[in-house]
C-alpha cells in the first residue's frame, strides 16, 4: 500500500472522531453578539423571612428577566461541554435528578428571578445527579439543541440530552 494512500486512509479514519469532539462553552457563548445586553442580576436572598417566601409554593412567582431572549442558532447539534449549576425537575424515587435546568449561578430559578432564557438550559439524563450533590457545579456534556421549552420555574432557549455529567474541578479545562 503506498504511502499517500495510507495516510489518506488514516485520515478519513480520524476525520468522524474530529467531528463529534466537544467543544468547552461559557455561558456568554450561548448569547448572540448582535443582542442587545441583558441584564443579569443574581443577587442572592440573605434575608431568611424572603428565602421562606421564595421557596413556598404560595409566595410571589419570581419573574423572570428576558423570557425571550435571543438564542446562538449556530450551536444548534453542536456537541458541547459547560459547567452549571443544577436546578431539579424531576427527581427518581432512589433520589436522582433525571431533568433538570442547567443555570450559571447558584440559586438561579430559586432564591432569585430566573436568568435569561438563552442563559438556561434544559436537561434530561437517564443516569442524572443525586440529589444531595446539587449544592456544587457540575460540566454536563451533549448535543446541544437550540429549541424553547417551558418549564413550571423558567422560559429555556436550549436542550440537551446529557451523555456525561461530573462535577466542576476549578484544574479541569
Amino acid at each position: 500500500m503506498s504511502r499517500h494512500l495510507l495516510a489518506t486512509l488514516l485520515l478519513t479514519l480520524c476525520l468522524p472522531l474530529s467531528a463529534a469532539e466537544v467543544r468547552e462553552i461559557t455561558w456568554s457563548d450561548l448569547i448572540p453578539p448582535d443582542a442587545p445586553p441583558q441584564k443579569i442580576d443574581p443577587t442572592p436572598i440573605h434575608d431568611l423571612s424572603q428565602l421562606a417566601d421564595a421557596l413556598s409554593e404560595a409566595g410571589p412567582a419570581a419573574v423572570q428577566q428576558s423570557p425571550a431572549a435571543p438564542v446562538v442558532k449556530a450551536l444548534d447539534g453542536q456537541q458541547v461541554k459547560l459547567p452549571g449549576y443544577i436546578v431539579p425537575l424531576d427527581v427518581t424515587e432512589e433520589g436522582r435528578v433525571v431533568e433538570f435546568l442547567l443555570v450559571p449561578y447558584f440559586g438561579a430559578c430559586i432564591h432569585v428571578p430566573p436568568p435569561p432564557s438563552n442563559q438556561i438550559i434544559h436537561i434530561t439524563s437517564e443516569l442524572g445527579v443525586l440529589l444531595d450533590a446539587l449544592y456544587q457545579p457540575f460540566w454536563v456534556e451533549g448535543p446541544l439543541k437550540v429549541e424553547h421549552v417551558s418549564s413550571e420555574l423558567a422560559e429555556v432557549g436550549y436542550q440537551m440530552e446529557a451523555e456525561k455529567i461530573y462535577p466542576y474541578e476549578l484544574s479541569d479545562g
